[in-house]
């Protein structure tokens, strides 16, 4: 039986997208995608290793489309990045604009992340067992991006907000994330707990003082506690590293 000729779309990725790519096929414009059927866009996206997380607008031969849209031989297809914003007219919304008050979840290599995101005072869940469909889950029910460097986790069809984390520096990830969601005028540092993201608030002395090691006793007067876990924090030896970090992204 004669096997049909596979259709052909040209793709061309624009910007950081081609960081999905291996370097041959990177900044490389006309990428050549066979398909049998009629695939859907985001499918065929997807199928090349982007997240539709990852993707602010799809033109197709120039016209915006939907994540729903079908390929059809000979279509000639762009696909741009969250950080362009394209003026294209009729601009179909691939998603729900940011929530005011999105949170986060990280995966379980963003353990160092998890804790740097909460020091400038993002809702930021993390847990070291945690697996991908529990990521998945927790995302869509409490409205979370999703923090990752495993960009297989953001192809589930379910999530609307992520990012593939390009560093693996723990603070350049934390630039990436503040960049990425423009969070910059959300940062509230040293009002969340490190260790369970809880909200940190002032206690007086007196009320802790029988739990405080001696010189914590005798050279500290403020302190905060968590609400959830009951840790207590001060400005101990290790605050003025902390307060460099926050420094970096003009806060204090």
């Amino acid at each position: 039986m004669k096997q049909n000729k596979p259709y052909t779309a040209i793709f061309t990725f624009s910007g950081e997208l081609n960081d999905f790519f291996p370097p041959k096929k990177k900044q490389k414009e006309n990428i050549q995608y066979l398909f049998g059927g009629n695939p859907s866009i985001k499918d065929a996206i997807e199928a090349q290793g982007v997240p539709h997380t990852e993707i602010n607008l799809i033109t197709v031969n120039d016209i915006s489309v939907g994540f729903d849209y079908h390929l059809v031989d000979g279509d000639r297809v762009g696909v741009f990045p969250i950080s362009e914003n394209c003026g294209v007219s009729s601009k179909v919304k691939l998603r729900d604009d940011l929530p005011a008050n999105l949170g986060f979840i990280c995966d379980v290599h963003l353990g160092k992340l998890a804790r740097l995101m909460r020091l400038l005072g993002f809702d930021t869940l993390y847990r070291n067992d945690y697996d991908d469909p529990e990521i998945v889950q927790i995302s869509v029910a409490e409205n979370r991006a999703v923090l990752t460097r495993d960009r297989v986790l953001l192809h589930a069809k379910v999530v609307t907000y992520g990012y593939w984390l390009r560093s693996i520096n723990p603070i350049e990830q934390l630039s990436e994330v503040v960049k990425r969601f423009g969070l910059e005028k959300r940062i509230i540092p040293f009002s969340r707990c490190l260790s369970c993201n809880a909200s940190l608030k002032p206690i007086e002395k007196e009320v802790i003082e029988d739990s405080l090691e001696p010189k914590t006793r005798q050279y500290y007067e403020q302190f905060h506690r968590c609400e959830r876990c009951q840790k207590i924090f001060w400005k101990g030896s290790h605050f003025d590293v902390l307060v460099k970090i926050v420094g970096r992204f003009g806060a204090g």
